[in-house]
């Protein structure tokens, strides 16, 4: 992450990153170099590298989540490193189910080892969150690692639906913004409540955050998505226009359809269609810009935000500690796009 923590919860997350090398450490031989590849910690060919390995957002929420149940940011660190393998396993599924060949400015998994290696260390991945949780140490283990694997069963549904969505004439806003809300939401939330759960936190103070979480989940999404149309690749890490040339539903697309006729019918013909040139996918872009999806989508990203913000203040968390989490909140939020 680029915005400015805590000293105490940036040691904290330099413990999260020697326990995720302890965790990936623990997979088979194969397994453990092209997870290390995938979480930029090396080149393609075993290489070390200094680069950084994705934004960081869900252990920093786990982290803070141990502090708003009145432990040490170091309590969460097994909640950490659970959300961001569950986070992982995710997107190398994903990376193989959308045909992606970029992430992160660098080839996926799957193009460079092929789909089984993509899907088998994916798995491993998995398998090394809910050992995490299990051997934390910690009484409520067991509560946390339900809440995981809850969270993991929300987000396959998610999944599921945004793929069945590819082939549906028909999904209204409701239903996209529900897929949404399980498949990026889901985990989340989980990473905002996680530590609070793992280190027996107040019931009303897991409520506080699940909501603050479910709020920012919906706002990452939205901004995701504008990114996903109108994102530099610089930031993004993938190609210009991503989203596009993958067909995806996302939700300026759905809002765009549900806005206006003519546009409407252009885009599902777009939708049903296959192949675009870059001319054509730029069309695409300004036509869903011009039923104010864009500004729709960035409007209901801040909405959220204020949302997130209002359940946190309506706790009984420390200020201060409600500062940290709005940082986070405001770094999803203020990404480019």
């Amino acid at each position: 992450m680029t915005t400015t923590l805590s000293p105490s919860l940036e040691r904290s997350m330099d413990s999260f990153r020697s326990a995720m090398q302890a965790a990936v450490a623990r997979m088979d031989p194969s397994s453990a170099a092209v997870s290390a590849y995938h979480l930029g910690w090396s080149a393609a060919d075993g290489t070390p590298l200094q680069a950084p390995s994705g934004k960081g957002i869900r252990p920093a929420l786990a982290l803070l989540s141990a502090q708003a149940g009145g432990a040490d940011a170091e309590a969460g660190v097994p909640a950490a490193v659970a959300v961001e393998l569950v986070h992982n396993f995710s997107l190398l599924h994903d990376d193989v189910m959308d045909g992606d060949t970029e992430r992160r400015h660098r080839p996926t998994v799957w193009t460079l080892w092929g789909v089984p290696s993509a899907i088998l260390t994916g798995d491993a991945m998995l398998t090394v969150a809910v050992e995490a949780l299990l051997e934390s140490g910690s009484e409520h283990a067991l509560a946390a690692l339900r809440l995981l694997l809850a969270t993991t069963r929300e987000l396959i549904h998610g999944q599921v639906e945004d793929l069945q969505f590819e082939s549906r004439e028909s999904v209204d806003l409701q239903q996209c913004q529900q897929m949404a809300a399980r498949k990026t939401g889901a985990l989340i939330a989980a990473s905002a409540t996680l530590g609070c759960v793992l280190v027996g936190g107040d019931e009303d103070v897991v409520r506080a955050l699940d909501s603050y979480g479910q709020a920012l989940g919906v706002a990452f999404q939205l901004v995701d998505d504008l990114l996903g149309i109108w994102g530099d690749p610089a930031v993004t890490g993938k190609p210009v226009l991503s989203d596009l040339r993958a067909r995806k539903r996302s939700l300026p697309v759905t809002y765009a359809l549900s806005q206006d006729e003519p546009a409407g019918r252009r885009l599902s013909e777009w939708l049903a269609g296959s192949g675009e040139d870059e001319a054509g996918l730029r069309q695409i872009a300004e036509l869903i810009e011009a039923t104010g999806a864009r500004s729709w989508a960035a409007g209901q990203a801040a909405w959220h935000i204020r949302q997130a913000e209002q359940a946190l203040a309506a706790s009984t968390i420390p200020p201060p500690l409600q500062a940290e989490f709005m940082k986070v909140a405001r770094f999803v939020a203020d990404r480019e796009f």
